[in-house]
């Protein structure tokens, strides 16, 4: 860090409000995600965090940077985690913030580890933007993986968000931490600010609208709009089932496809005869795509299934990658065996997990790729199919993410996982918005948030299969193991010398 008027203010802080300064920079940041959108903040932010790390003198200092700049990100970005339990505040209200403060903290630990771990290699800004990628992407994986809110995902909008299908999101977040480094470095070395400014103009020059087009079969997005407190009120459920049916049966031109969101039917498929005949007569020979929850045995899943032209249930595909302690709880198979009992999936408590990524054959319109909620998330699982589909289709409800930020930023994610596969993503959510995106991430029909009603469009076509399709993390994560390899011994060797020097 120079020693310029900015540097000396800073040093003259105490810790504290170091630290609180470096949570105010993540809060800016995160100020890039939806619903704000202001994508501009997101590199103003890591910018002023980069360059409060260049003046850490220990590796402990810049650790603890690293966690104040998280925790500032991580809880602006992520404030709809309240929002499930406010569902019933009486019950559940108290854990509000708790979730909150644990969540962001939790996450924020990745960034820590991150700014000591560049430190620590004396590896400088480029290091710093080199390890915060690698923990970005350790987030995505490590204990099932929680990579909502990615950097990257602020880039979806504009052309640099279209080298998601080359690097993927993790791809674009090394570059977008690497402009910001080199933004900060150009403070000292104004030759190096060419990187950074025409990335930052790539992110800000949004890539033009989609083409509308009559051509391709036509999906219908039927949306009920159930408050998560009343969706399964035996009061409300009569009342969302049938404005479901009356936006399947609606209107003289039929569509190819009608997708009903995640559990929007409100009776186990097992139990589910007459409720489906209802929905076949409405349907009027069109196959329907529907969220439903369905047993067996005593295991309870969470499932996507396909009513075909006869009326008949024709393929069934169980959620896999279920939220922990909101859908199971980890561990509850195992710690049943061991005597602690009543948290068990296989005894019913919560749901059970699939076998993993399926396909759903949807005749005509080809294979389908069902991503049921939170599924959407996790680009390795779309990556994981057994086939290429046709189009991806999530069924979600968001609404238990509230109506601010969550149902938005979800939104994002799966036109994330578009651009990434070059594949068109249809998305039916019970309170929305419901969507239909092109392959290059670009929505081309929507429903919005808190509307009740259906959504027909166009479904479009799909692009070739991407680099990143074929290859996934597998080139990043080698990339960032060489670097890190490279970098400590760089700096072991210099211990070595300095050593040496001392003798």
């Amino acid at each position: 860090m120079t020693d310029s008027a900015p540097a000396r203010w800073w040093r003259a802080r105490r810790c504290g409000q170091q630290l609180a300064l470096m949570a105010v920079f993540g809060a800016l940041a995160a100020l890039g995600q939806a619903p704000f959108d202001l994508a501009l903040l997101i590199f103003v932010g890591l910018a002023l965090g980069f360059w409060a790390f260049s003046d850490s003198d220990t590796a402990r200092r810049a650790a603890w940077r690293g966690v104040a700049l998280g925790t500032g990100y991580f809880a602006i970005a992520l404030n709809w985690i309240v929002e499930p339990f406010l569902v019933d505040v009486a019950r559940h209200g108290w854990m509000a913030p708790f979730a909150l403060v644990l969540l962001s903290v939790g996450l924020a630990l990745f960034w820590g580890a991150a700014f000591w771990a560049a430190f620590r290699m004396r590896a400088g800004l480029a290091g710093l933007a080199v390890a915060l990628a690698g923990a970005e992407m350790l987030r995505a994986y490590v204990f099932t993986g929680f990579p909502w809110a990615m950097p990257s995902y602020v880039l979806v909008e504009g052309w640099a968000g279209q080298l998601a299908a080359w690097v993927g999101p993790h791809g674009l977040n090394l570059f977008l931490f690497l402009s910001v480094a080199g933004a900060v470095a150009a403070l000292r070395k104004p030759v190096l600010a060419g990187l950074p400014v025409l990335f930052l103009g790539a992110a800000l020059w949004p890539i033009p609208a989609p083409v509308q087009t009559d051509e391709g079969p036509v999906v219908r997005l039927v949306q009920p709009n159930a408050p998560q407190a009343q969706k399964w009120d035996p009061a409300y459920m009569p009342v969302f089932f049938q404005r479901a049916i009356a936006a399947t049966a609606a209107g003289p031109e039929r569509p190819d496809l009608i997708v009903w969101p995640e559990t929007a039917v409100p009776v186990a498929l097992n139990y589910a005869e007459q409720t489906l005949a209802a929905m076949a007569e409405a349907a009027a020979g069109v196959p329907v795509v529907f969220g439903i929850n369905r047993f067996e045995g005593a295991r309870l899943y969470n499932s996507a299934a396909v009513m075909d032209a006869a009326g008949t249930v024709s393929d069934v595909y169980d959620k896999h990658h279920l939220v922990p302690f909101g859908e199971y709880v980890p561990f509850g198979d195992l710690l049943d065996t061991v005597g602690i009992h009543g948290m068990a999936a296989r005894e019913g408590q919560g749901f059970s997990a699939g076998p993993g990524p399926a396909l759903l054959d949807l005749g005509d319109l080809g294979a389908a790729l069902p991503l049921i909620c939170y599924e959407v998330v996790f680009p390795q699982d779309v990556r994981a199919a057994p086939a290429r589909p046709a189009f991806l289709l999530q069924l979600t409800n968001d609404a238990w993410f509230g109506n601010f930020s969550g149902p938005y930023q979800h939104l994002q994610q799966a036109r994330m996982r578009a651009i990434e596969t070059g594949l068109p993503l249809v998305r039916a959510a019970n309170t929305g918005v419901s969507a239909v995106i092109d392959a290059r991430g670009r929505i081309t029909a929507q429903l919005a948030l808190d509307t009740a009603g259906h959504l027909d469009a166009v479904l479009p076509a799909p692009r070739p299969p991407t680099p990143y399709a074929r290859l996934g993390d597998l080139p990043l994560a080698l990339v960032l193991a060489l670097f890190c390899a490279l970098a400590g011994f760089r700096a072991s060797k210099n211990n070595v010398d300095h050593s040496r020097r001392g003798a």
